[in-house]
């Protein structure tokens, strides 16, 4: 099993006829997942992907004629929360919105319809997720990957790559590696991929990579403390030396109030058994002392 996406994953590629999106369609699809269908308003009827893949200009019709079960965004954030009602709209399972920049003010309008439906949103602003060896959606890199048994979920992209690369060259292997966004509102917390991880016979340890601000990585730690017992998991949390009151990165990464602050989240995180790195290079380390072994 894994968790999101595996080789039952149907992907809709919202974009699919731009720049990012037919690259990353064709990344994704030499990958192994099955890209059946695209969807560009004012292009339906073409296919993309030389040829293999319909574009229609709706997603119901997308889903009605292919079966689409997830999509994945690359729409310029003016069109980007459209985008994600539509999907929603349509039916789809699943909905990972690569976009960044999206107005916190429209995800607000976005956010209550996504949750009165059955649909999961992952996203926006995040790297997608991989199924090692299953399927892969979004903009993760498929060559850093080793199938295996470990979890990650991530706020941050590049963080997620370089612990997944540093997990890999110690020969541990991963389950699914996810990236929820950090953006401030945002469609999937820790706490949901920790419960979906939890499930998954297939994830027998897990790996959180946070950031400062908000209170996430707080909640994560709370909920780990109940339900993870005996599971083995690391952490590495960003953002140490970001002075306070300053945006860092991600619109999410504020500290305000004196909360928000890595050493608060390490120091919570710790309290609920969970080891936290000092850097992302050290996170094999903790997770190898935990009882992991790699191949």
């Amino acid at each position: 099993m894994s968790i999101l996406v595996d080789r039952d994953t149907r992907l809709l590629v919202q974009g699919i006829t731009g720049r990012e999106g037919e690259f990353h369609a064709r990344q994704m699809q030499e990958y192994g997942t099955q890209v059946v269908a695209g969807v560009t308003p004012g292009k339906g009827g073409q296919r993309a992907l030389d040829g293999n893949v319909p574009v229609f200009d709706t997603c119901v019709r997308a889903v009605a004629e292919t079966g689409a079960n997830a999509s994945v965004i690359y729409v310029p954030a003016s069109g980007a929360p459209d985008a994600i009602l539509e999907a929603v709209a349509a039916g789809i399972e699943t909905v990972f919105c690569i976009t960044e920049h999206i107005p916190a003010l429209d995800m607000l309008e976005v956010m209550p319809v996504v949750e009165r439906s059955r649909a999961r949103l992952i996203g926006p602003n995040c790297p997608g997720a991989t199924s090692v060896g299953k399927a892969k959606v979004g903009i993760i890199p498929a060559a850093i990957h080793r199938q295996g048994t470990v979890g990650v979920v991530s706020r941050s992209g590049t963080l997620t790559y370089e612990v997944v690369q540093a997990l890999t060259d110690a020969g541990i292997g991963q389950s699914t590696c996810v990236g929820i966004g950090g953006d401030p509102i945002n469609g999937s917390t820790f706490v949901d991929m920790l419960e979906l991880f939890v499930a998954d016979p297939e994830t027998e340890a897990v790996v959180l990579i946070g950031e400062i601000g908000g209170d996430a990585e707080e909640r994560a730690a709370a909920w780990a403390a109940e339900r993870l017992k005996g599971t083995p998991m690391a952490a590495f949390i960003a953002g140490r030396t970001a002075p306070p009151g300053r945006r860092m990165g991600h619109a999410g990464a504020i500290i305000s109030g004196g909360s928000g602050t890595a050493e608060g989240k390490a120091a919570a995180l710790e309290a609920a058994g969970i080891r936290v790195a000092g850097s992302p290079t050290e996170i094999p380390a903790l997770l190898q002392e935990a009882g992991v072994r790699g191949d």
